[in-house]
């Protein structure tokens, strides 16, 4: 077994070739500060749905909301006894995207929070959507696409996807605009959307190279700063446009991001291991359970009895015996080793484990 994994060891680091760098442009790698989205939030009614909506002795407030509706519509309810089951009360999520102006529509997220069954079919009632500050800048309504598909006999019952959310593209219209001017602006600050002082420092000098004088300034690792005066743009928005377009080779930190459920590893290029020993073996363990009944004689006053009757086994599969990992060895080339072993993606996620436990993975270790 140790000669196998040296075998395969060897023909992955020959087969094993350095990655490219690429260049990333500006865009892709900050974000501008004060060019940033607004979550809204409001609580409407579904109507119209086919007998599946809440039921309203366990959902109380699907009551109230509807009564608050009919009245504004100048229908009296007070003191009515109804109990339709074709409306739902719902939350309604959206973003409100950076300049978005009056009459701008967006699309919105609707999920159910009583107890109905589906919102397949349903329309939402005129609902205000709210931001953070309790204002109200945007308001939906439209017909739900559902995301599930759910089907009901008199003895099963089967459901496809989530047919309690739906969304309703460009379901909101927008009422009401975010008070920020990006002309007024006499700076612009980069905001790297993975801080590191190695990429911040490449933009600093890209922006610096491009507009031929020092506008940019590296302010932090996840921050740089660009004098719209010395860089010589007409407005913000020409900066930007000037800025966001340079190439910059980004530098990130090196992590190995595991999957336990579906088995999944995903590294980067820069992981490294040091020098360390790996063994590793399976044992399994089974018990199984076949009672055995002994029947009395005929025409006795005995009692049937069970009597238990158990087998245990346990097996140990030999695994990778002891094998040695060489210091500064990538661990794509030790995990194409353990590939051509055959070893399993659940056994391999262990042995990553266990070698960042003994210090010789050089990496961020992520668990999902």
């Amino acid at each position: 077994m140790l000669t196998r994994f040296f075998t395969a060891f060897v023909l992955a680091v020959s087969c094993a070739l350095p990655a490219a760098s690429q260049s990333v442009r500006i865009k892709d790698l900050v974000e501008v500060d004060g060019v940033r989205s607004n979550d809204l939030v409001g609580y409407g009614l579904v109507v119209g749905l086919n007998g599946t909506g809440d039921g309203l002795r366990n959902s109380p407030f699907t009551e109230e909301i509807m009564s608050n509706i009919l009245e504004r519509l100048g229908v009296n309810v007070t003191g009515e006894q109804f109990r339709p089951r074709n409306v739902a009360a719902v939350l309604v999520t959206g973003k409100l995207p950076p300049f978005a102006r009056i009459g701008s529509q967006i699309d919105i997220t609707v999920s159910a929070i009583g107890d109905a069954k589906s919102l397949l079919g349903g329309t939402l009632i005129m609902t205000p959507l709210n931001a953070a500050d309790g204002q109200i800048y945007a308001v939906a309504q439209g017909t739900i696409i559902a995301g599930g598909v759910e089907a009901e006999g008199e003895a099963a019952r089967v459901v496809q996807g989530v047919p309690t959310a739906g969304v309703i593209p460009s379901g909101a219209r927008v009422e009401r605009e975010v008070p920020f001017d990006f002309t007024q602006l006499s700076t612009l600050r980069l905001a790297l959307r993975e801080p590191d002082f190695t990429t911040a420092a490449r933009i600093e000098d890209v922006i610096n190279r491009a507009v031929g004088r020092r506008a940019a300034t590296m302010l932090d690792a996840g921050t740089v700063q660009v004098d719209l005066q010395r860089s010589g743009a007409r407005s913000p928005a020409r900066a930007v446009v000037a800025i966001e377009n340079l190439a910059v080779e980004p530098q990130r930190r090196a992590r190995v991001v595991v999957d336990q459920r579906s088995g999944t590893i995903v590294m980067g290029a820069d992981v490294r291991i040091s020098r360390v020993a790996v063994s590793q073996g399976n044992l399994t363990l089974r018990i199984e359970e076949a009672p055995l009944a002994i029947q009395p004689n005929p025409f006795s006053d005995g009692d049937t009895v069970v009597v238990p009757r158990t087998g245990a086994l346990i097996e140990e599969d030999p695994g990778i015996g002891l094998a040695e990992v060489p210091t500064g060895t990538n661990l794509s080339e030790v995990i194409a080793g353990l590939n051509a072993l055959g070893v399993s993606p659940r056994d391999m996620i262990d042995i990553l484990k266990s070698i960042k436990a003994a210090g010789a993975l050089h990496a961020d270790f992520v668990v999902m």
